[in-house]
C-alpha cells in the first residue's frame, strides 16, 4: 500500500548549478547536499535505466518543513545529456512541479526581477487558487499557486472546499 508521497526528481545537467539556483533564485533550502553515487548497489538499483557504469550525482532541495515532499535534484555524469527540451506541459509524463506559496503577485515580480523565464502572462485566478507558470534553466516546468478560498485547506479543496467538511 501506498503511504505517501516522497519526491520529484528533476534531471539537470549540474547539480551544483541547479542548487544553487534554486536556493538563491526560489528560496528553497539545502536539505541534503550533493553527493554521488557509483558502485555495486546504485547499478543494482539503476541498472537497467542508466548505462554501465551507473554514477549519479543528487542533491535534495525543498522546504524544511519535516515532510518526504522534496525536490531531488538528479545528474548522471556519466551521460551525455544535450540541451533541454522546450519547456512542454502537453508531453505524456511528467509535466510541472506546483510550488506553494503566499502571494503568487509578489512572488511573480520577485522572480522576474531575478530573470526567471514566466510561459504565461501574469497572473490567474483558476478554481479558488491563484497561480502562474515558469520554467527552470533545464527547461523545468513549474506553477506558483496561492491558495486563496481556503488558506487552511490543501490546494486541491480550494474549489470543492464543501466536500472537505
Amino acid at each position: 500500500m501506498i503511504t505517501g508521497l516522497a519526491h520529484t526528481a528533476l534531471h539537470v545537467a549540474d547539480v551544483d548549478v541547479a542548487v544553487a539556483w534554486y536556493r538563491d533564485v526560489l528560496g528553497l533550502v539545502l536539505l541534503s547536499p550533493p553527493y554521488r553515487m557509483e558502485g555495486e548497489a546504485i547499478s543494482r538499483d539503476m541498472g537497467k535505466l542508466l548505462p554501465m557504469p551507473v554514477v549519479v550525482k543528487a542533491a535534495i532541495v525543498g522546504v524544511d518543513d519535516g515532510t518526504d515532499r522534496v525536490i531531488e535534484v538528479i545528474e548522471y555524469p556519466s551521460v551525455t545529456t544535450g540541451s533541454p527540451p522546450p519547456a512542454d506541459v502537453t508531453r505524456l509524463g511528467f509535466t510541472h512541479v506546483g510550488l506553494l506559496c503566499d502571494d503568487v503577485v509578489a512572488l511573480r515580480a520577485s522572480l522576474e526581477a531575478k530573470g526567471v523565464a514566466f510561459l504565461v502572462e501574469g497572473v490567474a485566478d483558476v478554481a479558488g487558487v491563484r497561480t502562474t507558470w515558469f520554467a527552470d534553466p533545464w527547461n523545468n516546468v513549474f506553477i506558483l499557486v496561492e491558495k486563496v478560498r481556503h488558506p487552511d485547506r490543501a490546494y486541491y479543496r480550494q474549489y470543492f472546499a464543501e466536500r472537505a467538511n
